[in-house]
């Protein structure tokens, strides 16, 4: 694959200097339009060692207006990032729709370095591949523009600029120990890149292998290469974005009228027994049992470093906040954050919906609550139209996705759907109405999502049957009676976490 990046691709000077300055008022221009897009461009840069990653990235910053670009490089995880799942840091940094992201030495850098140690196998290697592959996906999905440069060198030019540069006095510092222990190593390095970019070239993110032995040559092949995908992203924009409304995608589009119907009528929440009750009585004996079994069950996971993501989801009025409540009353405030997910801030806006998901989780050991959650992409955002439908249902797999590195991470995750019938809820509805301390709850939104209560069980009972997977199975709560509701959320929670704890 690579000795086509080996043939010796020189600039001259004087071609250089004449087009420079084009490229560089086009650039410049290119990355003014970008501004408005409603997409950002990701550039990653990989290689082998003196290739001109880092002088590349500097130089787009010098080319380019560096206030609207992001330029991170990344070295091993610290010990914060360890406590998280391995894509974390790089999700954080994702910039917004309108910018430029340079990243060195990203996501492929540590599988590509751990399979050349051998510390993985190759079916491990392509497990982190596919995981890589995911994620890009999820972005492109969402719009984002993904540029992957290897930048290479033959071994033999690698050497000679290692040596050069060891005969310069200002350029001395570039070599050290681990860059002559990693030309030993190189055919096993390029070996593993090989694999990994085959594996990674898609459509969507294709690689691109640049020469990086001529200065001039990579410069030009880099800028004029972000150029043109710069352009053809802003050609795809509609002439009428962002003005245009986006139609509603009703749910259930593309059933055929009988089967929306079998839909709607037997779903999954039907099989709940709603009549369950647990008498007051006996509640403060069951709150006291089971709140101590968490208290002393999180001790022990945070002894062992396991974290818990709780999501909770459910009707208006169902309880959520109430069982929260009994969960946190069982905790030290110190080992536990609950998120309360509302409308996107424009900063969220700018980003992939799960960007907001991925900077809230915590280091290891703790507990955090999201009261809504991700699970918003294919239940409000599908019936009010927020999400047209192959965002919705591209949701699925992503969440799915999601949830699977998180479990693979090793933290537990807990999902509870509360379910109240419709009678219920329009009885607590009258009564937060009624009640001066609780009339803030209710708003004219909760009586409008009310009328759409037939649409929302549909797109509750196929986030159920497409979400609830063996490492993240959900929990549906019976939630008319609110004292037997907090009961199973608690025990439910206990239980899972003795199970994890059992298995560490």
């Amino acid at each position: 694959m690579f000795e086509a990046a080996e043939v010796g691709r020189k600039l001259e000077k004087d071609v250089y200097k004449s087009q420079v300055p084009i490229l560089r008022a086009e650039l410049l221009d290119a990355q003014q339009q970008l501004l408005n897009a409603p997409f950002p461009v990701i550039v990653l840069f990989a290689g082998v060692d003196a290739a001109g990653k880092s002088e590349t990235a500097s130089l787009l910053n010098e080319w380019m207006d560096p206030h609207w670009i992001v330029t991170r490089g990344y070295t091993d995880p610290s010990s914060e990032e360890l406590e998280r799942p391995r894509l974390w840091r790089y999700w954080r940094d994702l910039p917004p729709k309108g910018r430029i992201a340079l990243f060195l030495s990203a996501w492929y850098s540590s599988p590509i370095r751990n399979r050349v140690a051998r510390r993985i196998t190759n079916p491990e290697f392509d497990m982190l591949l596919d995981e890589v592959a995911a994620f890009e996906r999820a972005l492109t999905d969402d719009g984002a523009i993904i540029l992957k440069f290897w930048m290479h060198l033959g071994k033999a030019a690698q050497k000679r600029r290692f040596k050069a540069w060891e005969k310069d006095p200002l350029q001395r510092w570039r070599v050290g120990h681990d860059s002559w222990r990693h030309w030993r190593m190189f055919d096993k390095f390029v070996a593993a890149a090989d694999r990994a970019i085959r594996r990674t070239s898609t459509e969507q993110a294709p690689w691109q292998i640049v020469e990086g032995e001529d200065e001039r040559y990579r410069s030009v092949a880099v800028g004029t290469a972000l150029r043109d995908a710069i352009r053809r992203g802003l050609a795809r924009v509609p002439a009428s974005h962002p003005k245009a409304p986006r139609k509603p995608a009703r749910p259930g589009k593309g059933l055929g009228p009988a089967l929306e119907r079998l839909e709607r009528d037997f779903n999954v929440l039907d099989r709940l027994d709603m009549t369950q009750r647990l008498d007051s009585a006996r509640l403060d004996e069951a709150l006291e049992r089971q709140q101590g079994r968490l208290n002393l069950l999180q001790r022990k996971a945070q002894e062992k470093g396991i974290s818990t993501i709780l999501v909770f989801e459910g009707w208006d009025a169902a309880g959520k906040g109430g069982a929260i409540r009994r969960i946190t009353g069982a905790l030290d405030a110190r080992d536990y954050q609950v998120i309360a997910i509302s409308a996107p801030t424009d900063e969220e806006k700018a980003r992939h919906y799960l960007w907001r998901f991925w900077r809230h989780l915590s280091r290891a050991g703790r507990i955090t609550i999201f009261d809504r959650s991700w699970y918003g992409r294919v239940l409000v955002e599908r019936v009010e139209g927020f999400a047209a439908e192959d965002e919705y249902r591209r949701g699925y797999g992503e969440i799915n996705h999601f949830e699977e590195q998180l479990a693979f991470h090793g933290i537990l995750i807990v999902k509870f759907w509360i379910h109240i019938t419709k009678d219920e809820q329009l009885r607590r509805f009258r009564d937060r109405k009624r009640t001066e301390y609780k009339r803030w709850k209710i708003t004219p939104e909760d009586w409008r999502n009310r009328n759409r209560w037939n649409d929302y069980t549909l797109a509750v009972n196929e986030m159920v049957a497409r979400t609830s997977t063996r490492v993240a199975p959900w929990t549906l709560v019976e939630g008319n009676d609110k004292n037997f509701a907090r009961i199973k959320v608690l025990k439910t929670l206990a239980d899972r976490m003795e199970k994890r704890l059992k298995k560490s």
